[in-house]
C-alpha cells in the first residue's frame, strides 16, 4: 500500500509528488500505475469522511477492493493529479439537496417521493424509514431506492407543506 503523508501545517508546504500515476483511459474509467509498475485499470476513488471532511484521508481502491494507495490531504497532490480526482469524486459523488417534498404516496413504506432538488424534480422509492438518516440536529440524508443519496441540509429551510410531509417519517 502506498502512502502519501501531510503535516498539519500543510497550506504552507509545497505539494508532495505522488508515488503513483493516475490518468484518465478513453473508456473514461481511471488507470491507476503504482511505483512498482504494475497498472490497475478501473480505480475509484473513495472518501473515508465524505460529509464531515471531504478533501481528507481519500482511498484508491482497485476493482477487487483491495487500497492501492491512501492520500491523507488532497490539497498535497499535484494540481493535475487533484483535479482529476476532484473530477472524478464529483461523478461519484452526486447527492442532489431537496429543496421541496411535491408528494408522497403513502405514509407507509415503501412509498414514492415526488421532490423537487437543486438537479431538477424527480421521484424516487423510499423502502424503510430507516433509510432517512440524521446528520446532527436539523440535516438528513436519505437513501432513495436506486442508490441515490438525497439531502436535506435544514429541515426548518424547507416550506411548511414539506416539513408536515417529512415528520409523518421522523
Amino acid at each position: 500500500m502506498n502512502m502519501i503523508h501531510s503535516a498539519a501545517t500543510l497550506p504552507a508546504l509545497p505539494s508532495l509528488p505522488p508515488v503513483f500515476q493516475l490518468q484518465r483511459q478513453a473508456s473514461g474509467r481511471l488507470l491507476f500505475t503504482g511505483a512498482d509498475g504494475e497498472a490497475h485499470a478501473g480505480v475509484v476513488p473513495v472518501r473515508a469522511f465524505p460529509l464531515a471532511a471531504p478533501d481528507e484521508g481519500i482511498s484508491l481502491v482497485s476493482t477487487e477492493g483491495h487500497e492501492l494507495a491512501w492520500i491523507e490531504q488532497l490539497q498535497a497532490l499535484p494540481d493535475a493529479l487533484r483535479a482529476l480526482l476532484q473530477e472524478e469524486l464529483a461523478l461519484r459523488d452526486f447527492v442532489p439537496e431537496i429543496t421541496r417534498l411535491k408528494s408522497v404516496s403513502t405514509f407507509a413504506t415503501p412509498s414514492i417521493w415526488a421532490v423537487e432538488t437543486d438537479r431538477g424534480d424527480t421521484t424516487f422509492v423510499l423502502k424503510g424509514e430507516e433509510d432517512i438518516r440524521r446528520l446532527g440536529r436539523n440535516a438528513l440524508l436519505i437513501a432513495g431506492g436506486q442508490g441515490v443519496q438525497y439531502s436535506v441540509p435544514d429541515i426548518s429551510a424547507l416550506d411548511r407543506a414539506s416539513r408536515r410531509l417529512l415528520e409523518r417519517f421522523l
